[in-house]
């Protein structure tokens, strides 16, 4: 019962999200917000409203492991499930300025992240923990980093990858009469927040019925069901032929994790280290790192057999954390 409420949950919460962007999206377009603008938006948090909705409601509800978990383990999903399953089903072309510039902005995320975690050897704390003032940190990087980007996309070569997202994004959203799309935005609004809160609460109600931590919880079943978002926009760019969108938009979103939802969580709620979060934090810095010499080498092709790779090390290392968690050590 608990598992259906949970599915059920992640589902209007998928759901309501879409409906919600897409809502404000064509609002904003009513309102004359240049296209460049709305498709950034889209961009940067279309794919990624659950998990903002989701960790901003645990965070709020004091469940900070769930938050910890969702916030690491997308990143984990997005890169070793979800990008490793879009190069086996076509090999990824890397465009230049994703190892020049998104690419590396992400390694830099990564590592904000993990420093401004590590209280006990930065100041001697008794504990690692993401604090008020990490949070408002990682939430100014994030800000600098729209800007940075938007400044680039605006003088960018019509051939970059960020602005062919942003157009194909923005050439999705089709115009209805202003009354439809308030509706959409309202609907869309009300699911977001029914799903989340129904997920939540089933998250939790699982870890404890099964003994299960609930960072766990969200590294795992919680993670897998935010990223769905970017699972179907990759996959969907595969099959048209624009492979590196897909790897443009899960850079994107993880950068969007690290800095603003992780910066979010950690604004309304100190977020400590749960137990297990050194290995999670480990796996996820590893698989963001080997991202560069992975698009470098092979002519800046991610091929079947790196995506195969990539989605072998997520699959292992999500069964050992579950086993690993489940054994109580």
């Amino acid at each position: 019962m608990i598992l259906l409420w949970l599915f059920g949950g992640l589902a209007v919460l998928l759901a309501g999200a879409r409906w919600f962007v897409a809502g404000v999206s064509a609002l904003a377009r009513a309102l004359g917000v240049p296209p460049l603008v709305i498709g950034m938006s889209v961009v940067a948090f279309g794919t990624s409203t659950p998990e903002l909705v989701v960790n901003g409601l645990s965070a709020a509800k004091g469940s900070t492991e769930l938050a910890f978990g969702n916030v690491i383990g997308s990143c984990i999903v997005n890169i070793g499930f979800v990008l490793g399953l879009t190069a086996m089903a076509k090999p990824l072309r890397v465009e230049p300025s994703l190892i020049t510039r998104e690419i590396p902005m992400l390694l830099v995320s990564v590592a904000a992240f993990v420093v401004l975690g590590n209280d006990v050897y930065l100041d001697g704390s008794a504990a690692n923990r993401w604090t008020r003032i990490d949070g408002c940190i990682l939430l100014l990087f994030f800000c600098i980093f729209l800007y940075y980007t938007t400044r680039q996309a605006l003088a960018a070569r019509p051939a970059d990858p960020f602005v062919a997202e942003i157009k194909a994004e923005a050439a999705q959203q089709v115009s209805q009469p202003l009354g439809i799309e308030i509706a959409k935005t309202v609907v869309g609004l009300v699911g977001v927040s029914i799903g989340a809160q129904w997920t939540v609460d089933s998250a939790v109600l699982s870890a404890r019925s099964w003994g299960m931590p609930e960072a766990v919880i969200g590294l795992t079943i919680i993670s897998l069901g935010t990223t769905l978002p970017e699972l179907a926009t990759c996959i969907m760019a595969a099959r048209r032929g624009e492979p590196e969108i897909a790897l443009g938009n899960i850079v994107g979103s993880n950068i969007f994790n690290l800095l603003a939802i992780g910066g979010l969580v950690g604004t309304i709620a100190p977020m400590p280290l749960p137990p297990g979060g050194l290995w999670d934090l480990g796996i996820m810095a590893l698989l963001s790192a080997i991202l560069l010499p992975i698009a470098i080498r092979s002519e800046r092709t991610i091929t079947r057999e790196e995506g195969s790779a990539l989605f072998l090390t997520f699959a292992v290392y999500l069964v050992w954390r579950v086993m690993h968690a489940l054994g109580g050590t």
